[in-house]
């Protein structure tokens, strides 16, 4: 009876080590897709990148394996970390940013590399919007009325505005494009143009002292990536000196900006998914359209503009998508 029992309780424990072999085994054969922030790991839209993916069928760690990396905004890392993924041979790369992609391109020309924002055709990285012709596709941030629609916005909220300051980031292919089109946009409506670079973080407090000594009337923010990273301290910033300010994506408006028209980044992370989806059922990047934003939004922020003794015209407010309060 004993060797019996012993019998039985060696074919279970046979039979589980076989299981968890198998499930190893299986796990290794899962689609790996690495994502690369440029951030930290407080990753607002990640989780909308995660239900694109959920929708698809995908459960994270049953049907599809994720990587991460980030790079913590030091944009040198960039290339060290998607040489990672290249290593690891992973089966798709997401990136955030057109510096992500650039980085990952530079170092594999076979790994399809999907880009969440950015600008694939300005940058080098794709031949065309219809068809991109490499291995990076994906979605694009850029549309051109977007800085003549928040002008427009932060002047019907200020009417006597004449002065208008703009931050920039010149290291950005896509903040180079948006302050262009800020430059005119400003032009038709008769506004002066205070433009003010900001290439590092250490320029951010220098660029609102500049603002305050030139007493512009408003401010408006040009998408970067060292925006969007330092986006609270700008955002702090425009409160103490009591300056209206409309920023490119929600998440200024969130920490206490005043207002905010851009794309809905959410739904652009949320559509990625597909893209890996079709990668990784075969389709290749180089056929794959690069698409440009659909949903767009218009936030205003009532606690700011109290706290900066600023009045929303009853018109302007109507127009807003969501109000906070």
């Amino acid at each position: 009876m004993k060797k019996a029992a012993l019998l039985s309780i060696l074919v279970v424990v046979v039979q589980l080590a076989v299981g968890v072999i198998a499930e190893a085994q299986q796990l290794g054969k899962l689609p790996r897709v690495g994502i690369l922030f440029i951030g930290g790991r407080d990753q607002p839209h990640l989780e909308s990148f995660k239900q694109g993916l959920s929708d698809l069928g995908y459960v994270e760690g049953k049907d599809i394996k994720l990587e991460y990396r980030y790079a913590e905004g030091d944009q040198e890392r960039l290339s060290e970390l998607a040489g990672e993924f290249v290593r690891e041979k992973v089966d798709v790369i997401v990136t955030t940013a057109s510096r992500s992609a650039i980085a990952a391109r530079k170092l594999t020309k076979t790994i399809p590399i999907v880009m969440t924002t950015g600008d694939p055709v300005a940058t080098g990285l794709a031949a065309s919007l219809a068809r991109p012709g490499g291995n990076v596709t994906g979605l694009s941030v850029m549309s051109s009325d977007l800085s003549g629609k928040r002008l427009e916005l932060i002047k019907e909220t200020i009417p006597k505005m004449t002065r208008v300051a703009a931050i920039w980031s010149p290291r950005e292919h896509e903040a180079v494009i948006g302050y262009q089109e800020t430059v005119e946009a400003a032009k038709a409506l008769s506004l002066r143009l205070h433009p003010i670079e900001v290439a590092t973080a250490d320029a951010i407090d220098r660029a609102f002292a500049q603002m305050v000594k030139a007493r512009d009337d408003a401010l408006v923010v040009i998408l970067s990536p060292l925006a969007t990273l330092h986006s609270r301290r700008i955002v702090e910033l425009a409160r103490k000196h009591r300056l209206p300010g409309i920023y490119p994506t929600r998440q200024f408006a969130e920490e206490g900006g005043l207002m905010a028209y851009g794309p809905l980044i959410g739904d652009l992370y949320r559509r990625a998914a597909v893209y890996v989806d079709k990668i990784l059922k075969g389709a290749k990047p180089a056929d794959l359209p690069v698409e440009q934003p659909t949903k767009f939004e218009f936030i205003i922020n009532l606690k700011a503009a109290k706290q900066i003794g600023v009045t929303i015209a009853p018109n302007v407010l109507t127009r807003a998508d969501r109000v906070i309060k």
